[in-house]
């Protein structure tokens, strides 16, 4: 297939560009730079879509940078890094003579409210109780095509593990010194999925005709909470991982809003994600912590 990513130089975009090469499948990105193998944001709103089979859009603002201030100009550029690329792609989709026959959009399980007791999939209510799971109700909104030539994915992600970024990016130095611990309570759920999970479900959704609807991106090993996580990324670097992250210093770093997302979680299960065949690579926490941390 011809592949077109949108906010493909990213983490989760790098991996998903190395599978695809690996698979025989040919990559384009689109770029706020041109270069090889690249179109820009305004070629592709004014020249509309290249000849391919299938679009993926990655793109977005990194909701944890921790040095952007949370405020009303954070929040917009938050809104627009998504929705705007989201809507570009969905427009020259749908305008396209000859549409790519998969769209996949890349959201978060941010969807969901966070619980100590609640279990989550796929079909679970959500996307309307704070500014995250609006943002993500919207964004899936954007992504709709008016009609049914071109099926159409949604991907909720967990924390993406891997080497060389994503969830684990910032962790490793404190956890490595022997400084790492729970963050909060440690008692919040923490849906993870592994980089090579994240990027063989995408290409699932791409390559298998029957995949289509909402699917939850996270492993199965939906129960686990960030202590646990906490004690087995010690256990994999072979350090104490005791000492917690006080609420109070999250939420200065992150404001209160948006230490929510660090302070509290979902337990969230990927049932559609299993039940149309896809097979994990890394179900278990300890065998990707190992692969992470390697």
């Amino acid at each position: 297939m011809k592949v077109l990513i949108g906010g493909g130089s990213g983490f989760i975009g790098r991996a998903l560009t190395q599978l695809l090469l690996s698979r025989g499948h040919e990559v384009t990105l689109v770029s706020r730079r041109p270069g090889a193998n690249r179109i820009t944001w305004n070629e592709l709103t004014y020249s509309g879509l290249p000849p391919c089979e299938a679009v993926v859009n990655l793109a977005g603002e990194n909701i944890l940078n921790p040095f952007r201030r949370w405020n009303e100009a954070y929040q917009k550029d938050l809104l627009s890094s998504r929705l705007d690329t989201t809507r570009i792609l969905a427009t020259a989709i749908g305008q396209a003579k000859d549409p790519p026959k998969a769209w996949v959009l890349v959201t978060g399980i941010a969807y969901y409210q966070p619980s100590l007791t609640a279990e989550y999939d796929e079909d679970s209510p959500g996307g309307d109780f704070d500014f995250f799971s609006n943002l993500v109700s919207k964004w899936e909104s954007a992504a709709k095509l008016p009609g049914d030539a071109t099926r159409q994915v949604v991907v909720r992600s967990g924390a993406v593990l891997g080497q060389g970024g994503g969830a684990i990016g910032h962790m490793l130095l404190p956890f490595r010194l022997g400084l790492g611990g729970p963050i909060g309570s440690g008692q919040q759920f923490f849906p993870w999925i592994h980089i090579e999970d994240m990027s063989g479900i995408l290409v699932h959704a791409m390559e298998k005709n029957h995949v289509n609807g909402i699917l939850n991106g996270v492993s199965p090993a939906a129960s686990t909470t960030n202590a646990e996580f906490a004690k087995a990324l010690g256990a994999a670097l072979g350090r104490p991982a005791f000492l917690p992250l006080p609420t109070t210093a999250v939420q200065a770093v992150f404001g209160r809003e948006r230490a929510v997302m660090l302070l509290e979680g979902q337990k969230v299960i990927p049932r559609r994600t299993l039940a149309s065949g896809y097979q994990y690579a890394f179900p278990e926490l300890k065998a990707a912590l190992k692969q992470v941390v390697s």
